[in-house]
């Protein structure tokens, strides 16, 4: 299959190369030069900007950081729309659905069809392609991409209805989100209370508190003092705004969703954008001076 993919950043990269790897043909394009050169050398061709990707190839895929990039990719001046042969176009990225539906309407009217398929599993899962890879569309049309959809995971199909799946990653971030905020709080009370960080780990997932956090991302990441996951503050603070949005829209007060959303606040507050998303526990550290680390971690 003949395949477009449109950001091949942190995300992007590893899914370009699973393609590549299962045989199909990738015509790349990112805003970064240096970016679309390293898809190029591993075998994929380049195109100068959205709209000559989508002059080349059917299905057309984007793995984009933000809403309003989004935007401009497939509805801009050199955006997708503009293409001569594409006919669908497959979102990778997390937007709500509110900006799905717009996007798909507009789309719809040059008759491309939008697939909406966000991704959860972060960089580690983009690379080992075992990403949970929510979609929602026309089932005949998602029958087309699926196979290269599967090159990056498991493929759960959530509905017909444009923007299903853009809902589902957000409830499931919402989710993520609050069980880094959760543990973090638990684990600075632990460590304040003089028990071992790792030893409380160790007993936690041993016992009815284990979730996302505490198995994977604090003995990956915290514990060890690293902060590396590779998946920034911003970007976790837009996942939790858009689902509040969502859940706002549907009439829901969302009184725990919201206490999540002021924990994350606090940490882009004090560490930037660009800070790893498991920098979550440092200003709860801060506050009650302690560290969150195993025994022979950074301090």
């Amino acid at each position: 299959m003949e395949i477009g993919f449109i950001g091949v950043g942190r995300m992007g990269l590893p899914m370009a190369k699973h393609l590549l790897a299962a045989g199909h043909k990738v015509i790349a394009y990112d805003a970064r030069a240096e970016a679309v050169a390293e898809i190029v050398a591993l075998g994929a061709e380049s195109a100068a900007s959205p709209a000559e990707v989508a002059d080349r190839v059917e299905n057309v895929v984007a793995s984009l950081p933000t809403p309003d990039i989004v935007r401009k990719v497939a509805t801009g001046e050199n955006g997708v729309i503009h293409g001569k042969r594409i006919r669908r176009f497959v979102d990778l990225s997390t937007t709500g659905s509110t900006v799905a539906r717009e996007i798909a309407a507009a789309l719809a009217a040059k008759n491309i069809v939008q697939i909406d398929s966000p991704v959860s599993g972060g960089v580690s899962g983009a690379e080992k392609a075992t990403l949970a890879v929510m979609v929602s569309g026309p089932q005949a049309d998602v029958a087309v991409v699926e196979p290269a959809l599967k090159c990056f995971g498991r493929v759960f199909y959530v509905g017909d209805a444009p923007g299903l799946a853009q809902s589902m990653k957000l409830v499931n971030n919402l989710l993520s989100a609050a069980c880094m905020a959760m543990s973090s709080e638990a684990l600075v009370l632990a460590t304040k209370a003089g028990i071992d960080p790792g030893v409380a780990v160790d007993v936690i997932n041993a016992s009815s508190g284990r979730n996302s956090a505490t198995l994977d991302k604090f003995p990956k990441a915290i514990l060890p003092g690293t902060f590396d996951l590779g998946f920034a503050t911003a970007l976790m603070v837009k996942d939790v705004r858009l689902a509040l949005q969502e859940a706002e829209a549907f009439g829901l007060t969302m009184d725990i969703g919201r206490a999540v959303g002021r924990v994350w606040s606090l940490t882009i507050d004090e560490l930037g954008p660009d800070s790893d998303f498991t920098e979550v526990v440092k200003p709860l550290e801060k506050r009650a001076g302690v560290a969150v680390r195993a025994k022979g971690g950074a301090p």
